[in-house]
Protein backbone atom coordinates (compact mmCIF):
# COMPACT_ATOMS: atom_id res chain seq x y z
CA UNK A 1 0.00 0.00 0.00
CA UNK A 2 0.91 3.61 -0.33
CA UNK A 3 3.07 4.88 2.59
CA UNK A 4 1.04 8.11 2.87
CA UNK A 5 -2.21 6.14 3.09
CA UNK A 6 -0.82 3.89 5.83
CA UNK A 7 0.53 6.89 7.74
CA UNK A 8 -2.83 8.68 7.45
CA UNK A 9 -4.72 5.55 8.51
CA UNK A 10 -2.47 5.05 11.56
CA UNK A 11 -2.91 8.70 12.56
CA UNK A 12 -6.70 8.52 12.14
CA UNK A 13 -7.00 5.31 14.14
CA UNK A 14 -4.81 6.74 16.89
CA UNK A 15 -6.94 9.87 17.15
CA UNK A 16 -10.19 7.90 17.18
CA UNK A 17 -8.91 5.47 19.80
CA UNK A 18 -7.60 8.25 21.98
CA UNK A 19 -10.74 10.34 21.72
CA UNK A 20 -13.02 7.41 22.49
CA UNK A 21 -11.16 5.81 25.36
CA UNK A 22 -8.83 8.32 26.97
CA UNK A 23 -10.85 11.50 27.11
CA UNK A 24 -14.41 10.23 27.29
CA UNK A 25 -15.53 12.24 30.29
CA UNK A 26 -12.86 14.91 30.44
CA UNK A 27 -13.91 18.55 30.35
CA UNK A 28 -11.58 21.20 31.64
CA UNK A 29 -12.65 22.71 34.89
CA UNK A 30 -14.96 25.48 33.65
CA UNK A 31 -14.64 27.35 36.93
CA UNK A 32 -10.95 27.96 36.10
CA UNK A 33 -11.92 30.43 33.35
CA UNK A 34 -13.67 32.61 35.94
CA UNK A 35 -10.65 32.80 38.23
CA UNK A 36 -7.81 35.32 38.26
CA UNK A 37 -4.72 34.61 36.21
CA UNK A 38 -1.38 34.97 37.99
CA UNK A 39 1.91 35.17 36.08
CA UNK A 40 5.32 35.01 37.70
CA UNK A 41 8.72 35.18 36.02
CA UNK A 42 12.21 36.48 36.69
CA UNK A 43 11.78 39.34 34.19
CA UNK A 44 8.86 41.07 32.47
CA UNK A 45 8.61 43.38 29.47
CA UNK A 46 5.50 44.87 27.93
CA UNK A 47 4.32 46.59 24.77
CA UNK A 48 1.32 48.53 26.07
CA UNK A 49 0.30 49.87 22.65
CA UNK A 50 0.05 46.39 21.08
CA UNK A 51 -1.00 44.63 24.31
CA UNK A 52 1.85 42.10 24.28
CA UNK A 53 3.54 41.15 27.53
CA UNK A 54 6.59 38.90 27.79
CA UNK A 55 7.72 36.96 30.84
CA UNK A 56 11.21 35.47 30.93
CA UNK A 57 12.91 32.75 33.00
CA UNK A 58 11.09 30.34 35.31
CA UNK A 59 7.66 31.49 34.18
CA UNK A 60 4.63 30.10 35.99
CA UNK A 61 1.08 30.97 34.89
CA UNK A 62 -1.78 29.84 37.13
CA UNK A 63 -5.54 30.14 36.82
CA UNK A 64 -7.46 27.92 39.20
CA UNK A 65 -6.20 24.36 38.64
CA UNK A 66 -4.43 25.33 35.39
CA UNK A 67 -0.65 25.64 35.60
CA UNK A 68 1.67 26.52 32.70
CA UNK A 69 5.44 26.42 33.26
CA UNK A 70 7.90 27.74 30.68
CA UNK A 71 11.21 29.45 30.03
CA UNK A 72 9.46 32.24 28.10
CA UNK A 73 5.79 33.21 27.88
CA UNK A 74 3.96 35.90 25.95
CA UNK A 75 0.43 37.07 26.60
CA UNK A 76 -1.24 38.77 23.66
CA UNK A 77 -4.59 40.53 23.97
CA UNK A 78 -6.76 41.08 20.90
CA UNK A 79 -7.55 44.82 20.70
CA UNK A 80 -11.09 44.24 19.38
CA UNK A 81 -12.28 41.24 21.40
CA UNK A 82 -10.04 41.54 24.48
CA UNK A 83 -9.40 37.76 24.17
CA UNK A 84 -6.02 36.57 25.40
CA UNK A 85 -3.64 34.09 23.80
CA UNK A 86 -0.82 32.59 25.84
CA UNK A 87 2.30 31.36 24.04
CA UNK A 88 4.72 29.45 26.27
CA UNK A 89 8.09 28.09 25.16
CA UNK A 90 10.53 25.84 26.94
CA UNK A 91 12.56 22.64 26.83
CA UNK A 92 9.88 21.55 27.62
CA UNK A 93 7.05 23.90 28.50
CA UNK A 94 4.29 22.17 30.48
CA UNK A 95 0.53 22.59 30.90
CA UNK A 96 -1.45 20.83 33.62
CA UNK A 97 -5.09 21.14 34.59
CA UNK A 98 -7.58 19.22 36.69
CA UNK A 99 -10.62 18.23 34.66
CA UNK A 100 -14.20 18.31 35.91
CA UNK A 101 -14.10 14.58 36.68
CA UNK A 102 -11.10 15.21 38.96
CA UNK A 103 -8.51 13.64 36.68
CA UNK A 104 -5.47 15.65 35.64
CA UNK A 105 -4.40 16.28 32.05
CA UNK A 106 -0.72 16.89 31.37
CA UNK A 107 0.73 18.42 28.20
CA UNK A 108 4.35 19.10 27.39
CA UNK A 109 6.03 20.46 24.28
CA UNK A 110 8.54 22.99 23.04
CA UNK A 111 5.65 25.41 22.46
CA UNK A 112 2.20 25.71 24.02
CA UNK A 113 -0.44 27.95 22.42
CA UNK A 114 -3.35 28.33 24.84
CA UNK A 115 -6.50 30.14 23.68
CA UNK A 116 -8.97 30.04 26.60
CA UNK A 117 -11.76 31.93 24.78
CA UNK A 118 -11.76 29.17 22.14
CA UNK A 119 -11.24 26.33 24.66
CA UNK A 120 -8.19 25.21 22.68
CA UNK A 121 -4.60 24.39 23.48
CA UNK A 122 -2.15 23.55 20.68
CA UNK A 123 1.19 22.04 21.57
CA UNK A 124 4.04 21.57 19.11
CA UNK A 125 7.61 20.32 19.03
CA UNK A 126 8.06 16.99 20.82
CA UNK A 127 4.42 17.22 21.90
CA UNK A 128 3.09 14.82 24.54
CA UNK A 129 -0.42 14.56 26.01
CA UNK A 130 -0.95 12.34 29.08
CA UNK A 131 -4.18 11.50 30.85
CA UNK A 132 -5.22 8.59 33.05
CA UNK A 133 -2.04 6.65 32.25
CA UNK A 134 -2.48 6.93 28.47
CA UNK A 135 -0.23 8.97 26.23
CA UNK A 136 -0.17 10.54 22.75
CA UNK A 137 3.07 11.78 21.18
CA UNK A 138 3.34 13.74 17.94
CA UNK A 139 4.68 16.85 16.26
CA UNK A 140 1.49 18.87 16.86
CA UNK A 141 -1.39 18.02 19.20
CA UNK A 142 -4.57 20.09 19.41
CA UNK A 143 -6.98 19.59 22.29
CA UNK A 144 -10.40 21.23 22.55
CA UNK A 145 -11.59 21.23 26.16
CA UNK A 146 -15.22 21.92 25.29
CA UNK A 147 -15.76 19.31 22.57
CA UNK A 148 -13.22 16.85 24.07
CA UNK A 149 -11.64 16.44 20.63
CA UNK A 150 -7.98 15.62 20.12
CA UNK A 151 -6.09 15.88 16.84
CA UNK A 152 -2.47 14.79 16.54
CA UNK A 153 -0.27 14.81 13.47
CA UNK A 154 3.27 14.70 12.31
CA UNK A 155 3.58 16.26 8.87
CA UNK A 156 7.30 16.82 9.41
CA UNK A 157 9.06 14.75 6.72
CA UNK A 158 12.16 14.47 8.90
CA UNK A 159 10.20 12.81 11.72
CA UNK A 160 9.68 9.15 10.77
CA UNK A 161 8.04 8.21 14.08
CA UNK A 162 4.65 9.77 13.27
CA UNK A 163 2.00 9.88 15.98
CA UNK A 164 2.38 7.34 18.78
CA UNK A 165 -0.44 6.43 21.15
CA UNK A 166 -0.27 4.27 24.25
CA UNK A 167 -3.63 3.40 25.78
CA UNK A 168 -3.77 2.20 29.36
CA UNK A 169 -6.43 -0.39 30.23
CA UNK A 170 -8.83 0.85 32.93
CA UNK A 171 -8.01 -2.07 35.26
CA UNK A 172 -4.26 -1.35 35.12
CA UNK A 173 -4.90 2.35 35.62
CA UNK A 174 -7.00 1.63 38.75
CA UNK A 175 -4.17 -0.44 40.25
CA UNK A 176 -1.83 2.57 40.00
Amino acid sequence: MDKLFIKTLKTSLSIIALTCSVLMSAHAEKADLNKETHINGARTAGDLKNKIFSYIDNVVITQGSLIIKADLAQVMTNNKTDEKTYIARGKPATFTQTLEDGSPIYLQANEINYQPAKNIVIISGEAVLRQEGSKVEGCIITYNFLSEQVAANCDDNDDKSGVNTTLQPKELDKKK
